[in-house]
Order: C-alpha cells, then structure tokens, then sequence
C-alpha cells in the first residue's frame, strides 16, 4: 500500500513537470520563435502554447519599443574641436525572426553600432552645424543605423543628441563671441534710433521756420516743465524775452488806441534822471510797476 502511494506521487510529479515543460505562456508584447530539433519551426503568437519538451525550444522576443542610452563619445569635429557627444536611440524588433537567427545579442550589436555611426556622422559636421542643426544629425545617424539593423529585423525609431560637451576655452571664446554680437547690434539698433530721432528733428525745425509762434509754445512748455520741478533758478532764452517784448508793445498800441492811459512796458529798460547832489549828473531811476 504505502508502495503504491509512493508511485502515484511520484507519476502526479512527473506530469506536473510534464505539463510545465509543455505549456508556455507568449506575453501580449512578445512573440515566440519555435525551435524543433534545431531547426526553425515559425513563430507562436500571445497566449498559452504548447511544446514538445526535449524536442522544441521557444524563445520569447519582445516587441516593445527599447530606449537604449549612447555612453559620451569624444569626437573632433570637421573644424578641429574636440567635444563629449552623448546620445539616446529608440528601436524596436519588427521580424522575431531575424532577430534571434541573424545576430545573438541584437542589443549589444545597436549599441555599438549607433556609438561607432555618432562618431562618424557628427566628425562630419562642424561645431557651428552640430550645435544648430541637431535634427538633421539625428536624422542622418538614424538613417545609417535603418540600414544596418534592416537585417537584424530591428527597426530604429528615433535617435537624439541628449549632451554635448565644450572645452572650458571653447565656452570662453564663444561668450566673448556672443558678447560682442550683443554690442554690435545694441550699436546698430542706437544708430538707427539717432538717425530717425535727426530726421524728426529735421521736420521739427522745417514745421518751426513755417510757423514761428511753434517755437515760442514750445519754449513755454518747456518753462512749464521746468516749473513742476520746484527749481530756484530758471534761464529764459533770449527769443522768449523779445516775444514778451513785442507782446507788451502790442498792448501798449491796442491801450492807446482805446483812449486808455497807457500801461508800463512788462521789461522797459531803467531811465536816468540828475542825482540830487551829483553835480547834475544823470543816476538810474529804477521802474516803477
């Protein structure tokens, strides 16, 4: 009795082990190649699929897309500066295949070709051309790299520069590259404001000598303006002082031709009269208002 226990033990074990041999399970993201006796027998798609055990051998390739790192690589550039470029590419396995039969570890391959390809396409360029036109090199690097995964069934989907290293001189020179492009074009930008800030001036003075009075106003603004600041001391131009002249001859014509006596000039100049004791002798009479 306890022999026969021991037998049907062991036969529930050996069919355990049986159907674990048999049954594999194939992921939704994956896809199996099926070896028989070594030789290729297709491929298994996702689900529950069942084997021969010790005869076939299914390996299980992923068909998600690999986001592989590109370690920095020291490059020289078409003009001989020598920069630290790292970069990321992204590929997929599009033929199962291919990808197991063609090459043994298609990971490993891609690394170093896209590291081998980036030094190659970048050492074309210059530092200006890899600095500005990164999307062509990317486009230029993923294109080589298309053709010579083509045969591994992997597709390369996207590759980008993601560091580029400078020498220290290099990052010195080119601020002091950028710093002088920054005054040349503040100089530009301060010349061409002087040149219209002249030809404003210009149809100032030209509106000016058609209208004399325009002056005047504006030198009273400006007399405005100078008086909102609390100043003790205010300088009035010359032709201002001649316009009040003129304005109080006016009024004095317009006063005598309205029979009324006629009013002080706004700044007469001082009248001399004999000083009392001065030898007759003419002394200044200030104005009375």
């Amino acid at each position: 009795m306890q022999l026969l226990i021991t037998l049907v033990v062991v036969i529930v074990v050996l069919l355990l082990l049986a159907l674990a041999l048999t049954l594999k399970i194939v992921k939704q993201y994956e896809q199996g190649v099926l070896f028989r006796l070594g030789r290729l027998s297709g491929t298994r798609a996702p689900g529950l699929r069942a084997i021969i055990p010790l005869v076939d051998v299914l390996h299980r390739v992923s068909l998600r897309i690999v986001t592989m790192p590109i370690q920095s690589q020291g490059i020289i550039t078409r003009d001989n500066v020598s920069v630290d470029v790292s970069a990321v590419a992204y590929f997929r396995v599009v033929n199962a295949e291919k990808s197991v039969i063609a090459i043994e570890n298609v990971n490993t391959a891609i690394n170093q070709i896209a590291q081998t390809t980036l030094r190659k396409v970048v050492g074309q360029h210059t530092l200006d051309e890899t600095l500005s036109e990164t999307d062509r090199i990317n486009l230029g690097i993923r294109e080589i790299l298309d053709v010579a995964t083509a045969e591994w069934g992997v597709e390369v989907t996207l590759v980008e520069l993601k560091d580029i290293q400078l020498p220290d001189s290099m990052k010195r020179a080119m601020a002091r590259q950028a710093e002088a492009e920054r005054e040349k074009r503040a100089k530009i930008i301060n010349a061409e404001g002087e040149s219209l800030a002249a030809a404003a001036l210009g149809d100032a003075s030209d509106t000016m000598m058609a209208h004399p009075l325009a002056l005047q106003l504006r030198n009273l603004q400006s007399l405005v303006e100078i008086g909102v600041d609390k100043n003790t001391t205010v300088v009035f131009p010359a032709p201002l002082m001649s316009t009040i002249g003129e304005l109080g001859a006016f009024l004095g014509r317009e006063a005598a031709a309205a029979g009324l006596p006629p009013t002080p000039h706004p700044i007469e100049p001082a009248k001399t009269v004999p000083a009392p004791g001065s030898n007759n002798k003419p002394g200044p009479v200030p104005h009375q208002a």
